[in-house]
């Protein structure tokens, strides 16, 4: 059996019961002080709740982020800002939920065949804004370096967005041919040679930037491709692997080698901070994007995977470590936001705070450095107007089609709503005693459910938020009857196989 620590299991929550904002922007030429520490975020993609050791995961391996997260402070309800890649990036990048920069998708067209959705799709846009003011942008007009490497996502250069330096990163959301060369349109990346794991060069060209600025303050964003698909082996750690007893929980044999690689250049990195006792002066904030990819991973005991918005397509890892400065070996399970990021480097950095640009997240830095500090009560919201289709091999999807359909979600407290535009339907969970959302209780408690889905339309009124309504005239219901019944057939041959 699978040991789930208590914790998970009683997901204690403070209170949460209202919306909050806070309007912070760009405070136009910030001056540097000479203690300003250095910011090293770490941003791993398709990572799982469960996929690092201090997680839990009883397969792959992770000894050098488990080290930094016991460093540091911990939380086991942190969200990511939307379910998949690029919107999620978008909310890390502007401190702004999904109505306010418009990235819904990864791109901006219909997702799904046709004749399956039964609206039209909200499009959205497929570039952040450059009227949008970014935190490496803030710290950039602090007089931090700042470097992007690995994944960007958002446009087709991140350098007009706060990086002096970028290193693989452009529009694309996966690397174009894999994790061993060639990497076309990678900038920086031209030059590797065809044994060489792009996981591996992203953390050496971390290592190389880390000693170059060594008598600066730098703010180095690592955003791993790994472990996105296609899934690619790091190939010297297949064999360790396929020997190696599968865990219930995980078992996968090239996500494991790619979670290593990952894990390996995270200790070469903080061997080079410590090295050039840069250790004391170094924040590490790391992440992922959204949930696990469904048929390499499990988030279990959480619902779901990449591209829903059960927990398990939105609860994330996460840990903040600053030694001296940030409580170590803490977990808190309130629920935090990516979107809490900006303003908590802004107060790490010690920059001030404007209204030229809405933010919505708060700083978690009280909560960081002071025990006795708890935030706010509040909401958490997505908004996700849109289709993504669904896995056809995996089991147990809500929706045999779609990974998931046009909807919007609030935790509020222990509560979770999920409503669908489509049909209008509600799902009503209390995750403090069902974090795997099991049981719909829409129907036998009405009250609190129609009292978070008021929250969620004034918030919806507040952001602007686009919701589909317009019928799509390619919709087959026939058709899509017919596919569901397919896929739920084949999946049944499946099981019945194993």
């Amino acid at each position: 059996m699978i040991q789930i620590p208590a914790t998970f299991l009683r997901i204690p929550v403070a209170a949460l019961a209202a919306l909050s904002c806070l309007c912070m922007g760009q405070a136009g030429a910030d001056q540097r002080p000479s203690d300003r520490p250095n910011i090293l975020v770490i941003y791993l993609d398709d990572f799982g709740w469960r996929d690092c050791g201090f997680m839990g995961s009883d397969f792959f391996e992770t000894p050098n982020l488990d080290r930094l997260a016991e460093q540091g402070t911990m939380f086991t309800d942190a969200y990511a800002g939307a379910a998949n890649c690029a919107p999620s990036r978008a909310c890390l990048m502007s401190g702004q939920y999904t109505p306010r920069h418009e990235i819904f998708n990864v791109g901006t067209g219909p997702r799904g065949k046709a004749q399956h959705r039964r609206l039209l799709h909200v499009p959205g846009t497929d570039t952040l804004s450059p009227s949008i003011t970014t935190w490496p942008q803030r710290l950039h007009a602090a007089g931090y370096k700042t470097a992007l490497m690995g994944k960007w996502h958002l446009s087709d250069d991140p350098t007009q967005y706060g990086f002096d330096i970028n290193v693989g990163g452009s529009h694309s959301g996966s690397p174009p041919k894999g994790y061993y060369p060639p990497h076309p349109n990678a900038p920086g990346l031209n030059d590797a040679p065809e044994d060489e794991y792009l996981t591996d060069r992203l953390s050496d060209e971390a290592v190389k930037f880390i000693r170059g600025s060594a008598d600066q303050t730098w703010m180095l964003y690592l955003t791993h491709f790994a472990v996105h698909t296609p899934l690619i082996a790091k190939r010297e750690l297949v064999a360790k692997y396929e020997s190696k007893p599968a865990g219930e929980l995980h078992q996968h044999v090239a996500m494991a080698t790619m979670i290593e690689a990952v894990d390996r250049g995270i200790g070469r990195i903080m061997r080079t901070i410590n090295e050039l006792d840069l250790d004391q002066n170094t924040v590490v904030l790391f992440s992922s994007d959204n949930g696990g990819y469904g048929p390499a991973t499990d988030m279990h005991p959480l619902k779901g995977y990449k591209g829903t918005y059960y927990e398990g397509g939105i609860r994330v890892p996460m840990f903040v470590r600053w030694p001296g400065h940030v409580i170590a070996g803490r977990r808190i399970d309130t629920p935090v936001s990516q979107l809490d990021w900006y303003p908590t480097i802004l107060d790490i950095a010690g920059l001030e705070r404007s209204d030229d640009q809405t933010l919505d997240g708060v700083s978690l830095w009280p909560m960081l450095t002071e025990p006795s500090q708890t935030l706010a009560s509040r909401a958490l919201f997505w908004h996700f107007p849109a289709y993504l289709q669904g896995y056809s091999n995996v089991d147990e999807q809500r929706d045999p089609l779609f990974r998931t359909r046009p909807c919007g979600i609030i935790r509020q407290g222990d509560w979770k709503l999920h409503e669908y535009f489509e049909s209008g339907d509600l799902e009503l969970y209390n995750l403090k005693d069902d974090i795997g959302e099991s049981e719909n209780l829409a129907d036998s408690m009405p009250d609190k459910a129609s009292e978070l889905h008021k929250a969620m339309i004034r918030w919806r009124e507040h952001t602007d938020a686009p919701v589909p309504s317009t019928a799509n005239p390619k919709f087959d219901a026939a058709a899509e009857a017919k596919a569901i019944a397919d896929v739920q057939r084949k999946a049944a041959k499946n099981k019945r196989n194993r």
